[in-house]
């Protein structure tokens, strides 16, 4: 008899087993040593990848002037690619070679935010002033005053981006358009002053904080050098793989905690409801609409419709690209010259995933 009630207990245990959908266990993450340039890779052919098409890749990564390409699979180095010259245009360009982010650098500038946030040393609603002083923009006292943290973090200050130069960030080229948090506008100056931000909030240039929060802790080399009116960071590929990878891990490099999980959550999810595929100075995949740089109109549709939907980026100027995708535990880098004349590649990002479809399995 308890023989009986014990199969048939057993019984109604694998019937709802069977039932049910329970998550699957999520892949561990392998995570670069730091301080090394020990990497471990993975064949794609191990992962069942369609190898016969990585010619086309190739051929693609050498007409679009790509120096480097870098794609991880549960954080281990699948493809690394790297072609061309250095800015020496004679030394080729390789695994310590430099190259600048562009544009791309601002989501790893809103991570240092977070960062500068959780320490209670940035309030995120407070108003700009409070860290940049008083007249740094040509409004009024009050007009200045309501444009805050969050406003330069999700691009909606407010001040006019239909200047003569978009990157000037002197009071006079800083000029009130409409109330911070009624429109939003792909604007670099308002978001090149979070550096001063973050150095009058924590007491230290943005390198040396970003040297002691962020970069001691993934092992990631490089540095933001003045270029212009822009301050631009440059590093090597495996430098932006790694930041992907701690993006992957929800800020966390294996188990440290680095950048607030919750904060992660804030630049990966839409910051406002006028372009839905930004969230905190990145670029979000698989929303309804979107607005491009220089532009206020809204295009239906998917910032990069080939990639996955789940797919977080960082964008920047002449393709350089960093792509996080959850649902794959892929990272995808990209550094190079120009393939398209934009300020930020959405048409190239797009090119690039149709050739890594036809290698990578759904």
């Amino acid at each position: 008899m308890h023989l009986l009630r014990l199969l048939l207990i057993i019984s109604l245990v694998a019937s709802c087993s069977q039932d049910s959908d329970p998550s699957p266990t999520p892949t561990e993450l392998y995570f670069p040593p730091i301080g090394t340039t020990a990497w471990e890779t993975v064949s794609p052919a191990s992962l069942g990848w369609n190898t016969a098409k990585i010619a086309d890749l190739d051929a693609f990564l050498e007409t679009s002037g790509s120096r480097a390409l870098i794609v991880l699979k549960n954080g281990k180095i699948v493809v690394e690619k790297y072609r061309g010259k250095q800015f020496d245009n004679v030394t080729d360009f390789g695994v310590t070679s430099n190259w600048y982010w562009a544009s791309a650098g601002k989501t790893l500038t809103a991570a240092v935010v977070g960062i500068a946030e959780e320490q209670g040393l940035i309030d995120l609603d407070e108003k700009a002033s409070a860290y940049l002083g008083a007249g740094w923009t040509s409004l009024t006292l009050e007009q200045e005053n309501n444009i805050t943290v969050r406003h330069q973090l999700t691009m909606t200050t407010g001040l006019d981006d239909d200047v003569p130069n978009r990157d000037c960030t002197d009071p006079e080229c800083l000029i009130f358009k409409a109330a911070p948090g009624t429109r939003w506008a792909y604007h670099n100056a308002p978001y090149t002053l979070l550096d001063g931000v973050i150095a009058n909030a924590t007491g230290k240039t943005l390198n040396a904080y970003l040297n002691e929060e962020l970069k001691s802790k993934t092992g990631m080399d490089g540095q933001y050098i003045q270029t212009g009116d822009n301050n631009v960071y440059y590093s090597t590929a495996r430098s932006m793989a790694r930041f992907g990878l701690l993006l992957l891990n929800n800020g966390k490099w294996n188990d440290t905690p680095v950048v607030p999980e919750a904060f992660v959550t804030l630049m990966k999810s839409s910051s406002q409801n006028f372009n839905p595929s930004y969230g905190y100075l990145t670029w979000l995949n698989g929303k309804a609409s979107y607005i491009l740089p220089n532009t206020q109109v809204s295009i239906a549709g998917s910032v990069s419709p080939s990639a996955p939907a789940d797919m977080f980026a960082a964008m920047g100027k002449n393709g350089q690209i960093i792509n996080v995708v959850p649902s794959q535990n892929l990272v995808v880098v990209r550094m190079g010259d120009v393939p398209d004349t934009s300020l930020v590649p959405f048409l190239f990002q797009d090119d690039l995933w149709e050739k890594l479809n036809e290698i990578i399995p759904d």
